[in-house]
């Protein structure tokens, strides 16, 4: 085991008053954590507070039949770090008192004589989870940053959305995730997938509005060899091979009633049987669904089925819409301006101030999804390295914002430049004689509007002239 790999095992404290306890699971845990032992109250609480333990396994009658002691401990030890994981080791006396425990904080009980295997499992998942809220915990950093890993935005709307997603991630509690199209559910899904103790299992999409009725009982559960004509080999479904992971079933308001009822016996029973098989499945997958329809008024219309819908909406997540954003619009135009540029090898592309204009005046139909794709678009066309309305194909209304004397020349003076140079395919030489500059005054209107005459220059065609 290289040193690195020791450096990242978690911190795990064994307190027992029993040697014989400590012993034996510091030899049952040591080549997965880094081992900590303590026989009394006192040397616990001061290792606690020397070597910040991420997991510690507590005996609460620490001196005696006396659990007070224990719960001193324990509140202390909680007080001072409250993300530690505290596991109790109890006999069959001290249940209740470890009940009163978890209660008060402590992660979970166990009974002696203790199984190290059980007791394995369980101390591993104490520490996904310590990791886990951990990993929270610089998320919010970030969240306050104006990002949540692939999610972007500071405006309180979305600042709200981020707050929710992290307080519901680490559970496997059935989310809906409601919005127009292009809101980006989907991201939201897969963000809450990676948060979760799942994250590390498979996360499975399925559109099930755009896969046919026939064949979608079949890509959701599977199906045997033989169940139909084309079904030459047994295949197991998407729930299936999300197992252990997350399924997400976008546009959810589209699926049949008649697979509405089985996906809800699903939900309730956590197994499957597939299409002409009769075996049935157990499965562990936790459910995310989406859809850019009113649930509820598809329940009142009865084209959803209201015991399914109560299922999946357990917790809603609300995406607001691009143009309800506000300062989001220009933010997220500049990052997808920047990362389109950089895979396109165009660096220094900017927005001009009349392309930021037209993209707050746009009414963003298509969200987050549309600006992504009008931005490409200007990143592989603008000529020079000033975005304009045109390379978006957004045009600016009569109720735009007012321009400056000097802001209005300036954007004059630029689409001049540029529509010159296109007109003589980037030759410097003749489009200072059209614009009745001279060469060196052409240039200092290039690098003030920074502007580069070679993207605008044809094959063969030279940019100067000798």
């Amino acid at each position: 085991m290289t040193a690195a790999t020791v450096a990242l095992r978690p911190k795990l404290l064994l307190v027992d008053d029993d040697p014989s306890i400590v012993s034996q699971l510091s030899l049952a845990f040591e080549d997965e954590y880094e081992v900590l032992r303590a026989h009394d109250p006192r040397t616990a609480w001061a290792i606690v507070q020397k070597e910040h333990p991420d997991l510690m396994t507590l005996d609460l009658a620490l001196e005696g039949e006396n659990p007070e002691s224990g719960f001193s401990l324990l509140d202390k030890c909680l007080v001072f770090d409250p993300s530690m994981k505290i596991v109790l080791i109890t006999g069959n006396d001290t249940r209740e008192n470890a009940r009163r425990a978890v209660e008060r904080g402590a992660f979970d009980f166990f009974g002696k004589p203790i199984d190290l295997a059980e007791l394995g499992v369980l101390l591993k998942r104490a520490a996904q989870l310590r990791g886990l809220e951990d990993r929270a915990a610089e998320r919010k950093v970030h969240a306050e940053e104006d990002r949540l890993g692939d999610l972007l935005g500071r405006s309180r709307e979305m600042k709200a959305v981020f707050r929710l997603l992290m307080r519901v991630a680490p559970t496997d509690v059935t989310v809906l995730i409601l919005g127009e199209s292009g809101t980006g559910k989907e991201v939201v899904a897969r963000e809450m997938h990676r948060c979760s103790l799942r994250g590390e299992k498979p996360f499975i999409s399925i559109s099930c509005g755009s896969i046919p009725e026939n064949l979608l009982e079949s890509e959701l559960f599977g199906h045997e060899k033989g169940a139909f004509t084309s079904a030459h080999t047994t295949r197991p479904g998407r729930l299936e091979l999300a197992n252990g992971g997350t399924v997400f079933l976008d546009e959810i308001g589209d699926m049949p009633m008649t697979l509405q009822v089985k996906l809800l016996r699903f939900l309730q029973e956590r197994e499957i049987e597939r299409v002409g098989g009769r075996r049935v499945i157990p499965l562990d997958v936790r459910v995310l669904a989406a859809t850019n329809r009113n649930l509820e008024q598809a329940v009142k219309e009865g084209r959803f089925r209201e015991d399914l819908y109560y299922r999946l909406s357990v917790i809603d997540i609300r995406l607001p819409n691009l143009r309800e954003r506000g300062d989001d619009i220009v933010f997220l135009a500049e990052h997808f301006l920047k990362r389109f540029a950089h895979e396109l090898h165009r660096p220094g592309l900017v927005l001009g101030r009349a392309a930021k204009a037209a993209l707050v005046e746009h009414a963003w139909p298509g969200n987050v999804r549309e600006l992504e794709h009008r931005m490409q678009r200007a990143a592989l066309l603008t000529n020079g390295r000033m975005v304009q309305p045109d390379d978006l194909e957004l045009t600016r209304s009569q109720s735009a914002t007012t321009l400056s004397l000097k802001e209005a020349r300036d954007e004059a003076e630029a689409r001049l430049v540029v529509d010159t140079l296109r007109r003589t395919f980037g030759n410097i030489s003749r489009a200072a004689r059209e614009l009745d500059v001279s060469r060196p005054t052409l240039h200092d209107l290039l690098r003030k509007h920074a502007i580069d005459a070679r993207h605008f220059k044809s094959p063969g065609v030279e940019t100067e002239e000798e």
